[in-house]
């Protein structure tokens, strides 16, 4: 048998038995979610597996060396039926549906879409919302959203999905936006939960309730693809297809913004920051799929938006709009003091990571060997240590005086950060291990020279780790990490970036095929060790 397919197929075993292990800190690897929760110190995720869906709520500390640590999670799978993830997340070509928004809303917990299966048994029949108040079964909530007869006859059913979530904690109102549907209140203040649907008419400049017997017009009736609540007035700002427009809590129906006027599709605002900053997004399908978009911002105290500048690694702005040019469209925005981190994807998942706006605009962090600036942080940066697609982000409080930063990853868990983004920590689902080296895992198992293998460890507390890697007959060919310290952490004390062995000798040459022992040791006595196979290779 060729080396080739040798290795593939010991590497499905390896793949498969892990599979049917049980799972320790996420519910999946694949995320598409990452959010506050309202309590310091921890977060919920969203995942989707092959075949279910689920949350994970994560409770984090900080490690004595200033990273960010699992101490506990918990994990929770929805009905099988529904998913808070629509099947057209990476391929649909418009803005709106290229994200999974959430909030965090008082008791209706971890707030996202529901999307059901539709005739072609794909997640693309909008359901109304998941309300997910705890880690149990019992703490999903189902809750189902009609859709309206006067829109019963629109060419796709994702024109109603839920693109936004706004949330009232003073008068315990979750809003949301629904695209062609407007936006539904869902007033939980008693003990009876009310509903109302309302639709903004663009020719008289109100809120028109959409009653069953509504004749919608889109001419008249703007899509609605994101609602937020602004902190200070209580307005709801409303990014609409036809510009932005803002809903008092007087019932008055204005237009925000000369910028972005009737002329502007606007697919997505965020509020956040010191001092508050405003954010939106503009999309407009063009040829071949394309998208025509541009970032906009406006600073507390300015009048209207402006376009957001992108400056080279010497500051200066770029003639060109940056963001246009790459084809991205927002899947999050996080807010630390006065920084907004600004997650972005292209169609496809073929690139994304997050640019960092801060007062003048998105500056480069570095130019490449072409020439070229570097304004995305993603895996050159650390923030993730997979090239994998990020897919959301999100800032939280993970201690008193500190913000946290966290986005997911759809194939590498989550990452988060307790400075701001100069260093991360990956938090991946993963099978349990023995505290103080009682189990070493290796992953995977066979590897190439050149591959990675990742040496997977726990420690009961703070320690010095010390990993080798020895022949079959025991000869010691490799030290990995010297003394090196590691975290106490409730699920692995690895540090993906260091603990790996490549198949190459102390020398720099590829070992030769054959199974190979690893030994970790730390400094309080333990040792641990583990196994793994290389093919061999070439320099």
């Amino acid at each position: 048998m060729k080396k080739s397919l040798l290795k593939k197929v010991v590497c499905s075993v390896a793949v498969c038995a892990g599979l049917s292990s049980a799972a320790e800190t996420l519910f999946s690897n694949y995320a598409l979610n990452v959010n506050e929760t309202g309590s310091t110190g921890s977060l919920w995720v969203f995942s989707r597996g092959d075949t279910y869906s689920g949350a994970t709520l994560l409770e984090l500390t900080v490690g004595s060396t200033g990273n960010a640590q699992v101490v506990k999670s918990t994990q929770v799978q929805v009905s099988d039926s529904v998913t808070a993830v629509q099947d057209g997340i990476f391929s649909d070509v418009l803005a709106e549906h290229r994200r999974t928004p959430a909030v965090y809303a008082g008791k209706l917990g971890y707030v996202l879409p529901m999307f059901k299966m539709d005739d072609d048994e794909r997640y693309r029949q909008p359901g109304g919302f998941l309300s997910i108040r705890g880690a149990s079964e019992d703490d999903v909530y189902e809750m189902p959203i009609d859709v309206p007869a006067a829109l019963e006859d629109l060419d796709s059913a994702m024109y109603t999905a839920v693109g936004g979530f706004a949330y009232d904690s003073s008068a315990k109102q979750l809003w949301m936006a629904r695209g062609a549907a407007g936006i539904r209140l869902h007033d939980f203040s008693s003990s009876k939960a009310k509903t109302a649907d309302y639709v903004l008419n663009e020719t008289t400049s109100t809120m028109d309730s959409l009653k069953s017997k509504y004749k919608w017009s889109e001419k008249e009736n703007p899509f609605i693809f994101d609602v937020k609540r602004h902190p200070e007035t209580g307005d709801l700002w409303l990014a609409t297809s036809k510009g932005v427009w803002t809903y008092g809590k007087d019932g008055s129906v204005k237009k925000a913004s000369a910028t972005l006027n009737d002329s502007a599709r606007v697919t997505g605002i965020w509020m956040g920051g010191e001092p508050l900053q405003i954010i939106a997004e503009t999309s407009v399908k063009g040829k071949e799929s394309s998208l025509r978009g541009t970032l906009y911002r406006m600073y507390d105290g300015e009048k209207d938006f402006s376009k957001v500048a992108f400056l080279d690694t010497a500051g200066n702005s770029q003639k060109k709009d940056v963001y246009d040019d790459g084809d991205f469209t927002v899947s999050g925005v996080a807010f630390i003091g006065n920084v907004a981190y600004v997650a972005v994807g292209t169609s496809g998942a073929s690139v994304s990571g997050y640019f960092k706006l801060e007062k003048n605009g998105v500056r480069a962090w570095d130019m490449n060997d072409d020439g070229k600036n570097q304004w995305l942080y993603g895996y050159e940066t650390g923030a993730t240590d997979r090239d994998v697609v990020i897919t959301s982000i999100c800032s939280f409080p993970l201690e008193k005086n500190r913000t946290g930063l966290a986005i997911s990853t759809y194939g590498n868990g989550i990452s988060v950060s307790a400075d701001s983004g100069a260093t991360w920590t990956t938090v991946l689902n993963r099978h349990k291990l023995g505290g103080n080296l009682g189990s070493v895992r290796m992953v995977p198992s066979v590897i190439t020279a050149g591959d990675q293998a990742l040496v997977s460890y726990k420690v009961g507390k703070d320690s010095k780790i010390t990993i080798d890697v020895f022949s079959y007959d025991m000869r010691k060919i490799r030290t990995i990490v010297k003394s090196a310290h590691r975290d106490a952490d409730a699920s692995r004390s690895t540090n993906p970036k260091e603990d790996f062995w490549d198949g190459y000798d102390e020398y720099g040459r590829p070992c030769t095929m054959g199974v190979y022992y690893v030994r970790v040791k730390d400094n309080h006595g333990h040792i641990g060790w583990g196994k793994v196979m290389t093919l061999g290779g070439h320099k």
